[in-house]
């Protein structure tokens, strides 16, 4: 499998996965729905393919932009963010002893680029800073620029804290793979782990730290209802879905959703776990669609 297809494939799988409060083949926002997913996975996998030949930075930006392209919107920018420098690895060098030389070799050009990506994308919520603001031309690299909103953004803090989250969770879903031979099992389980351990920022920076906390003591009792067969209770996992989609989705997980996709690549560029094909992730997306 290429790395292209390594790229693809784990956008799709965290898609396709019935993780609570995320859009999925079954479930849609108002702005934005699995297809979206489906095409913008396909767009960032041959620029973030590229890494290693146009620096770290273009990378985010070119698949960023093919994203716009192929659906208007900045449905991936945090998977962006998090794919782009582990795909930078060599393929020789385990992820996690070579991530660290990448983050720490970023130059001003690609905090730059990725600026520029941000501009692009357009998300909700990132205002003005009094310090290295998007708008503006950094003086700092793109690690240290990253270290600003590592407080407050978990995606930003993989970049200081060496993907320390993502390897984490990584050793988790092996041994969720482990334990079941259903691969959506693995990733929906994985998700309420992850939830129950590390308060989503996305559902900080639109609701607060409180409601962010809530929902991690929400997931933190939901998968406390697992049974001997790794099953939730269908109740409570229906009552959290609900909950997390309420008031307009504003509380959607989904700084959570892109850390999935970067565990599920970290797992499957070293080898880790054995996955679906494309072809088989997609059959199963059309047999629980409305």
């Amino acid at each position: 499998m290429t790395l292209a297809e390594q790229i693809e494939l784990v956008c799709l799988m965290e898609a396709t996965a019935r993780k609570p409060g995320n859009v999925h083949p079954a479930a849609s926002f108002s702005d934005l729905c699995y297809d979206d997913f489906v095409s913008a996975a396909h767009a960032i996998a041959e620029p973030l393919a590229d890494v290693r030949n146009v620096g770290l930075g273009r990378a985010i930006f070119d698949a960023v932009r093919a994203t716009r392209a192929a659906t208007g919107t900045n449905v991936n920018l945090g998977i962006v963010f998090l794919l782009a420098p582990l795909a930078a690895v060599a393929d020789d060098v385990p992820l996690e002893r070579g991530i660290g030389p990448i983050l720490q070799q970023t130059t001003i050009e690609d905090c730059e680029h990725v600026y520029a990506a941000i501009r692009l994308a357009q998300p909700g919520g990132i205002g003005k800073s009094s310090t290295q603001d998007i708008g503006e031309r950094p003086t700092v690299n793109l690690r240290d620029a990253m270290a600003l909103a590592a407080d407050r953004d978990r995606i930003a803090e993989q970049y200081v804290s060496d993907f320390g989250v993502v390897f984490e969770s990584r050793s988790k879903l092996c041994e969720l793979f482990k334990s079941t031979d259903q691969w959506e099992a693995a990733i929906v389980s994985l998700h309420v782990w992850m939830m129950s351990r590390w308060p989503d920022t996305l559902i900080a920076r639109k609701c607060g730290r409180e409601i962010a906390e809530e929902a991690s003591a929400r997931a933190t009792a939901l998968f406390g209802s697992v049974d001997v067969n790794g099953l939730f209770d269908r109740r409570q996992f229906a009552e959290f879905d609900a909950w997390l989609r309420a008031d307009g989705h504003r509380r959607n997980p989904g700084t959570t959703a892109d850390l999935i996709a970067a565990t599920l690549f970290a797992a499957l560029r070293d080898g880790l776990i054995a996955v679906p094909s494309r072809d088989e992730v997609l059959p199963s997306a059309e047999s629980f669609r409305d």
